[in-house]
């Protein structure tokens, strides 16, 4: 939705058409902001030219950042760039567990198989053990935003999301849909 309302996004991983800078391509958007947040103190250091960063984390074999839990790194994002905002996209964390549950194999073995923050390494691999992790992570968005005007949590089922988050945002938000939506399985017959 950002890239459709014009904006130069980073999403995960930095693709080569994305960037002039050689040393961001092909990296993660998670490793990026802590390399730059750990030798310079601004996380954004070598994102400059983007406008919105929309998923940061990356669990994979060789690298696993979740930054939008860490507090310092919060901080430091609030601190060199007055004028972030923050969005939280917040679904039910029943159905939201049992989505990732479906994501390929992150529910029953990269996040059980990792460390990640809030769910460390053993836990992860059910629909309760997931739900409690989302919820923490909702409580922990809401302890160390509350109060501020650079945040918004919303409902994507919202019908009037769009224009909430445009208005957030100061943008006009052409679309509002579902861009990864999941064919229904087919149905299997019994026996």
């Amino acid at each position: 939705a950002l890239r459709r309302a014009g904006l130069h996004v980073a999403d995960w991983r930095i693709h080569d058409r994305q960037t002039k800078r050689d040393d961001i391509k092909g990296k993660l958007v998670g490793q990026i902001l802590y390399r730059d947040y750990f030798e310079t103190g601004d996380p954004l250091a070598r994102l400059e030219e983007f406008d919105a960063v929309t998923e940061m984390n990356a669990l994979r074999p060789d690298n696993n950042f979740w930054p939008q839990t860490d507090f310092g790194l919060i901080n430091a994002l609030e601190r060199h760039h007055p004028g972030v905002r923050f969005v939280l996209s917040r679904r039910d964390p029943e159905a939201t567990a049992r989505s990732m549950m479906n994501w390929g194999n992150l529910g029953e073995k990269r996040l059980p198989d990792n460390d990640v923050p809030g769910l460390p390494r053993g836990f992860g691999g059910s629909v309760s053990d997931l739900m409690r992790w989302i919820e923490g992570h909702h409580a922990f968005c809401a302890r160390i935003f509350a109060g501020k005007s650079n945040f918004m949590e919303y409902d994507p089922a919202d019908p009037e999301v769009r224009a909430k988050l445009g208005g957030f945002l100061g943008i006009e938000m052409p679309w509002w849909g579902r861009a990864n939506a999941r064919r229904p399985a087919p149905e299997r017959e019994a026996g």
